[in-house]
């Protein structure tokens, strides 16, 4: 609206009278001068008014630092000091002495890169060297000595997108928390030695995978136990490598070494009898493994007097895991590979670097180029360029002229310069990761790359300044370009996963790590990789390994972490309580014939005795109020073994007498040996009394892992319970599609495992008629839970091998021969859940000949 002012009577606008324009410059003397009478007048009243004093008056002052009179005591205090002779130098001794504060210290530790050694925490705790780049966006957590990435920051979600990178892209895992365990001595005694800790044993094996173990081409897998394997406990599962017969130790002496170091002749028998081993065991079992191994190493040198030295890499070498369908065109992209020439003299070839002009150049690695030509268990050795810095630099080989003996020749400083590429024409010799041990010069630091790319970018723009010349600041310090690394093809003999490890130095991790992340690898921590497992199929150590105390440790951990967040609820929104780790004494209950038969033909009396158990077992059930099988909380629960190859069953059952039951080890040389027995009904029902009954009692546990698929669905969680089932729960489930689950009373879920004060759960044998028909009796636990998202889920369980020949014979007697199936049916249900599922298992055993490969 308009004020009324600026409207004519008819309602029209007036026009505006235009002001005239400020000008556009000011003289501000001939203002001045304009107007000095007047500023003399104003300047007369303002000093008649202050009496001449024209000070800021004190209560007229800003107080923003009139309170804070530090900086003015510490000039005078400093003042005072200088004053009086030989206080000076207590002021720059009291400076020195000052305390950096934390967030400075950490940031100086955290970007150092040493040569070996991880950094370490306050309390001990070590930090991986990619410590800082997670910690931004992953869930940190403390387990087995290291500050080691959970998973992506939020509530455990998120395995959908990660199984589609899986499968149409590539992970990338800092594994750098397993330890490397380096042995040197004779080769038969490494090999005596192995034989008492290793199962299976390398000396009990005459294959060419064997021979091509040994030689150096492949590695191998096996479970570490103590000392008198395969009747002793195991330890953890780890791979172990020989260094290959053709790469001798290269060091820049004069004096011939071999691969530990020390002088021995020429001679091919000796270079092949003194042998190298490396064995890769993970965190949670690297101390007590490496314990075992010293003292093997010392049993062995007691007895035969051969000495077999055992060094303990572990802060000195990295692996990473790179897994997922693009993996190999990862690595291609990543990693360009150095050629060395190696002459019939045991010559060196060396790499240098030449000009423009020259009519070499670097030469892809041809082995490389085709992942169907590289074997499950390669090992390939390569020398590295500095992934971080690829410039198109051409490569000269020296001719074979040049030999060892003429490096060992040179003066020390020329040796030293071997390891710098400051300039042009510096010679790089041929590494090998095989020598960590004495030691890998680091990578160049990132400062001196980025002055390096900057001058390069001032001379393409012809802006370089030609009268200082190249400036090289990487002069200073020793460093290398060029990096040895161990490339290990993980992939499963069918080929249908794609994984790739590699070994390298720990000061070199951070110039692989940024360029692979970089080039589209996803990282990922230590939950999503159980994810993987679960859907490859493979075992993932520690949770799938009860038999190894480092089980204990992990589920002691889990169970503790469970208590303090089940605390923090309400009582009325805390959920029911289920042990950690899972009750498997429990399984022993449902071995005695008696028991099973117990499911059908119960007694109505009041008081019901529960069927007796073998005296082996932890607590023998007893008549009275309830009736329990216990065991401790708080040790180990796990009484029994784990078959983690054919072997090992077929051995197991022969001593059992269990030759009769329905397993059926893998043998490679016999194929469809189930689909045989599965016509074959003369062999159902022999020995099924007192051959069942003498194997049922007085003996240990032997469980194998099996893999689970849900008939119709539901989602089966970790430490789930496996029951065996009616054949009424298979006909009613698989007769009706609409068929629900067989459901539990409430209140028989939370009685099903009880725990007592004394910290022992206690499995509970119901009394109420409406509970026994819904019980069913354990026969194992789910050691990894489904991955929510996959097309097919599964998941893997530790079931009693017994139990499951008993189960599939009482399926194959009710069904006809057309009808039998290789799997067998059992139900599951969730420990806070109260319905039973049916799922069908697969015994990994019977379709593979070990099941010792690991994440």
């Amino acid at each position: 609206m308009l004020p009324m002012s600026l409207l004519r009577p008819g309602g029209t606008k007036q026009p505006r009278v235009s002001a005239t324009p400020p000008p556009r410059t000011l003289n501000v003397q001939k203002f001045a001068e304009s107007r000095a009478a007047e500023l003399e007048t104003l300047h007369l009243i303002v000093t008649n008014r202050l009496n001449s004093d024209f000070r800021s008056r004190r209560n007229k002052r800003r107080r923003t630092t009139g309170h804070n009179d530090r900086v003015a005591n510490n000039r005078s205090r400093k003042r005072r000091k200088l004053g009086v002779p030989g206080l000076s130098n207590a002021v720059v001794a009291e400076k020195s002495q000052e305390k950096v504060p934390r967030r400075i210290r950490r940031r100086i530790e955290l970007r150092k890169n040493p040569d070996s050694g991880f950094c370490a925490s306050g309390d001990g705790t070590k930090r991986l060297r990619t410590h800082v780049w997670h910690a931004k966006r992953f869930a940190m957590t403390k387990l087995w000595g290291f500050h080691l990435p959970l998973g992506m920051q939020g509530r455990g979600r998120g395995s959908r997108a990660l199984l589609k990178r899986f499968k149409d892209g590539a992970l990338i895992h800092d594994a750098s928390y397993y330890g490397i365990v380096q042995l040197e001595g004779p080769q038969d005694s490494l090999l005596q030695m192995l034989s008492t800790v290793l199962v299976p044993s390398q000396s009990s094996q005459l294959d060419d995978d064997s021979h091509s173990v040994l030689s150096g081409a492949i590695y191998a897998t096996a479970m570490l136990h103590h000392i008198g394997a395969p009747f002793s406990p195991a330890v953890a599962p780890v791979t172990y490598m020989w260094r290959p017969f053709h790469q001798p130790s290269i060091v820049v002496d004069a004096e011939y070494h071999d691969v530990d170091g020390y002088n021995k002749p020429k001679g091919t028998e000796s270079c092949y009898s003194f042998r190298q081993l490396w064995v890769s065991i993970h965190a949670a079992g690297f101390s007590q493994g490496y314990d075992v191994l010293k003292l093997a190493s010392q049993k062995q040198m007691v007895e035969t007097g051969v000495s077999i030295n055992c060094i303990s890499l572990q802060g000195k070498l990295a692996k990473l895991e790179v897994m997922g369908s693009k993996t190999f065109l990862l690595l291609q992209k990543t990693l360009h590979p150095v050629n060395f020439i190696v002459g019939n003299s045991g010559q060196l070839a060396k790499c240098l670097d030449a000009e423009s002009d020259t009519n070499s150049r670097i030469e892809k690695f041809p082995i490389l180029e085709n992942e169907d030509h590289i074997s499950p268990s390669a090992i390939i050795s390569l020398t590295i360029s500095d992934p971080r810095d690829l410039p198109e630099k051409k490569a000269l080989l020296v001719s074979e002229a040049t030999s060892t003996s003429t490096l060992g020749s040179m003066k020390e400083d020329e040796g030293k310069e071997l390891w710098k590429n400051g300039g042009d024409g510096a010679l790089s010799v041929s590494m090998d990761l095989w020598d960590a041990s004495k030691g890998i010069l680091p990578p160049v630091e990132e400062n001196i790359l980025c002055m390096e790319k900057h001058h390069k970018k001032l001379a393409f723009f012809c802006l370089d300044n030609t009268n200082l010349g190249k400036q090289n600041a990487s002069t200073e310090g020793l460093f290398c370009r060029l990096c040895p690394i161990l490339l290990l093809n993980n992939s499963n003999r069918k080929g249908s996963v794609a994984r790739w490890s590699i070994i390298l130095p720990l000061s070199w991790m951070k110039a692989f790590w940024v360029p692979l992340v970089s080039g589209g690898a996803h990282a990922i921590g230590l939950r999503e990789k159980q994810w993987i497992a679960c859907e490859v199929g493979e075992p993932c150590f520690p949770s799938d390994f009860p038999d190894c105390s480092a089980y204990s440790c992990f589920m002691a951990t889990k169970a503790a972490t469970s208590d303090e967040k089940m605390e923090l609820r309400p009582l009325a929104m805390r959920p029911i309580r289920v042990p950690i780790p899972p009750p498997w004494e429990s399984v022993r209950f449902s071995l005695d014939d008696e028991s099973i038969k117990l499911q059908t033909t119960l007694n109505d009396s009041e008081e019901p005795c529960a069927a007796k158990v073998s005296e082996n077992s932890l607590t023998d059930s007893n008549c009275g109020e309830s009736n329990t099988i216990s065991m401790n909380h708080h040790g180990s629960s796990f009484n029994g073994i784990v078959a983690r190859t054919a072997n090992m069953l077929t051995n197991f059952l022969g001593e059992m007498h269990g030759d009769h039951l329905l397993l059926f080890p893998y043998v490679p040389t016999m194929k469809n040996n189930i689909a045989k027995f599965m016509k074959d009904d003369s062999r159902l029902g022999r020995g099924r009394n007192g051959e069942n009954a003498r194997i049922s009692n007085g003996r240990r546990l032997c469980f194998v892992r099996v893999v689970m698929h849900a008939c119709k669905g539901g989602v089966f969680e970790e430490g789930a319970v496996v029951c065996a089932p009616h054949y009424s729960d298979i006909t009613l489930w698989t007769s009706r599609p609409n068929m629900e689950e067989v459901q539990k009373p409430q209140s028989s879920v939370t009685s099903y495992f009880e725990q007592q004060p004394s910290g022992k759960w206690e499995l509970q044998i119901p009394k109420d008629p409406a509970a026994r028909a819904s019980h069913r009796w354990p026969i194992g636990f789910v050691t990894t839970g489904f991955v929510r998202g996959s097309k097919r889920p599964s998941a893997g369980a530790l079931c009693e091998a017994i139990l499951l020949a008993r189960l599939r014979e009482e399926q194959w007697n009710e069904v006809p021969v057309k009808r039998r199936t290789k799997d067998i049916y059992v139900l599951v249900r969730n420990l806070r859940s109260t319905a039973y599922r049916l799922a069908l298992a697969t015994i990994v055993l019977e379709h593979q000949e070990e099941d010792l490969v690991s994440m």
